[in-house]
């Protein structure tokens, strides 16, 4: 269970509680403006995340090894769209737990990470096969002397 969501507007309420108390409703203006202030900071740094993945193409990022490097458990999937600057690739059904996303590059590599709650549980890297050098092993041998 989440214990977070009950105890944010719970010390919220003591908060408020214990200004009026002591100020009285002047005090309760007071924490009142810096609740307000606190949510506005948060919703305007949430806007210009989105803002920013907006502007890019869905579920691409320009290396997905240097993704791979900067991921940590417990991220929140705000914090890992602000950082690749995309919106992750759904490849889960929408609205189930949990949640899983592509990021890929331009190499055709790609990081799914799986988000449960929106924290960031679990992610993996995925790069493309080599191509097997057929034709350069094939020249180096046409180019040896024989006996």
């Amino acid at each position: 269970m989440n214990f977070r969501q009950f105890l944010v507007p719970a010390a919220g309420l003591l908060l408020l509680g214990f200004a009026y108390r002591q100020y009285g409703w002047p005090g309760v203006a007071l924490v009142s403006a810096v609740m307000v202030m606190f949510l506005l900071l948060h919703f305007n740094r949430a806007m210009g995340v989105l803002k920013r993945a907006a502007e890019r193409p869905i579920g691409f990022v320009p290396s997905s090894v240097m993704l791979n490097a900067k991921l940590k458990p417990g991220m929140t999937l705000m914090h890992v769209v602000a950082m690749t600057r995309a919106l992750g690739e759904l490849q889960s059904p929408k609205d189930t737990q949990p949640e899983v996303f592509r990021w890929r590059d331009a190499g055709d590599s790609w990081v799914d990470a799986t988000f449960v709650n929106g924290k960031l549980k679990e992610w993996v890297l995925t790069r493309p096969a080599e191509p097997v050098q057929a034709s350069a092993a094939g020249a180096r041998d046409a180019g040896s002397p024989t006996a």
